[in-house]
């Protein structure tokens, strides 16, 4: 008798385990919930163009948070609000001496935005969640979910999780119109110790951030997956073009000293060297001022803008003393003076952490998603947080390419792809790091 009970007992336990690690392969996020969701989020700060003015911490980022801490609680998530503003759901493991898994994104909007942007990355991250309660699954470390504070206006939560939010940054002016220290003492932060918002890279595993792309090229090329190699790094310069005003009538072209001819063949020179070599890489001269901008006078004075991106900081640098070397030449061949002045953004590139990225193609291949690695171009909390703990980001398409836009779309169903890649990949990190 006692065999039998032994042999029956061994059998519940094998089929519960077998059972576990067969589902976990094809644990599927649930499109239709994820879409009611971010519909039911959209309701806060919605603007008649169909989009979110849900801008940090507005009275709409207020009511977003309470909607989603809701979430959190009903998923049996332990809920708090950090110093910093960011609401953080715990979920415990087996071992929660163990260091954190982190995931998420944010809810705040930029003015007229769209309902995507940070939003799947916050209802992925909940739909992660769900998914583990349904199947009863316990993981190993802590899991937590979190929605960072005012990430458009400055990216505010995750630089005071990472350290970085110093006391000039707390008195910043916000879009909401309030600065920073009041902004997170309105959501239940506590801008006054700051410092306790900071999380040590002992504590913290790994950040997995999912996001819409933000761009075409997911949705051009009909790809499901994207896998960010990392976020690229920003510079910015102003560039001051000194000629001679004159007299537009009077003064022969053979003797004209025109900056504005000067500043028209240095745009054509950045768009000719930033595409002469492969890569990604972009340069934009995104603002031009003639002076004295009077249609009879030649053009004495141009100032100019040049930004660049691009996931590797050599290689932007040695694309830009390019650019200031031909520029230079130009200049001289019109007579008139340059001068490059950095605007000292030193935004250095984030790079995603290879092996996770190798796990988020492996689950990727596996759940049958099609899949490519990809700079990201647009700046992310993940960027802060690659500063104390290993990071990677999935992204999904975005239709058309549009985003900080009413016209902002991503599929149900490609969201649901990103959540069950992010859960996958939350899995095998977990299995993997104990």
């Amino acid at each position: 008798m006692k065999q039998i009970s032994f042999l029956l007992t061994l059998l519940l336990i094998t089929g519960i385990i077998a059972i576990t690690h067969a589902q976990t392969p094809d644990l599927r996020a649930n499109p239709d919930r994820m879409q009611s969701r971010i519909e039911a989020l959209s309701k806060f700060g919605a603007n008649p163009q169909g989009g979110v003015s849900r801008l940090g911490f507005s009275q709409a980022d207020i009511e977003g948070r309470a909607y989603i801490m809701e979430l959190m609680k009903a998923a049996g998530l332990e809920v708090r609000i950090d110093a910093g503003g960011n609401i953080i759901g715990r979920r415990k493991g087996r071992n929660n001496d163990l260091p954190v898994i982190l995931f998420g994104s944010h809810i705040d909007s930029v003015p007229e935005g769209g309902n995507y942007d940070g939003d799947v990355g916050v209802i992925g991250a909940l739909e992660c969640i769900e998914l583990l309660n349904a199947n009863n699954i316990i993981t190993e470390h802590p899991l937590e979910v979190v929605v960072f504070s005012e990430e458009e206006g400055g990216l505010t939560g995750s630089q005071a999780m990472s350290g970085g939010l110093g006391q000039d940054d707390l008195d910043r002016v916000t879009t909401s119109g309030k600065t920073v220290r009041q902004g997170i003492n309105d959501i239940g932060g506590d801008a006054d110790n700051i410092h306790t918002a900071e999380r040590s890279k002992d504590e913290l595993l790994v950040y997995l951030e999912l996001h819409i792309e933000q761009g075409g090229v997911l949705d051009q090329k009909n790809i499901d997956i994207g896998i960010v190699q990392g976020i690229v790094g920003i510079e910015q310069w102003q560039v001051t073009f000194t000629g001679k005003a004159n007299h537009a009538g009077t003064t022969p072209m053979n003797m004209r000293q025109d900056a504005l001819i000067a500043a028209s063949k240095f745009v054509l020179a950045v768009n000719r060297i930033v595409t002469s070599i492969p890569g990604t890489q972009v340069g934009t001269v995104g603002i031009i001022n003639a002076e004295p901008g009077a249609p009879n006078v030649i053009p004495g004075k141009v100032t100019a803008t040049l930004e660049m991106r691009e996931l590797s900081r050599d290689k932007m640098l040695k694309l830009h003393a390019q650019i200031v070397e031909e520029t230079k030449k130009l200049a001289s061949e019109n007579s008139v003076s340059v001068e490059f002045r950095s605007q000292n953004l030193d935004i250095y590139p984030a790079l995603s952490d290879p092996g996770i990225m190798k796990l988020i193609s492996a689950s990727a291949t596996e759940l049958g998603f099609s899949h490519q690695e990809m700079p990201s171009f647009a700046g992310h909390d993940a960027q802060d947080l690659a500063k104390i703990t290993r990071m990677a980001m999935v992204f999904v398409p975005s239709k058309d390419g549009i985003s900080h836009s009413p016209q902002e779309y991503t599929a149900p169903q490609d969201m649901a792809n990103g959540a069950s890649v992010l859960l996958r990949t939350i899995l095998k990190i977990d299995a993997s790091d104990h």
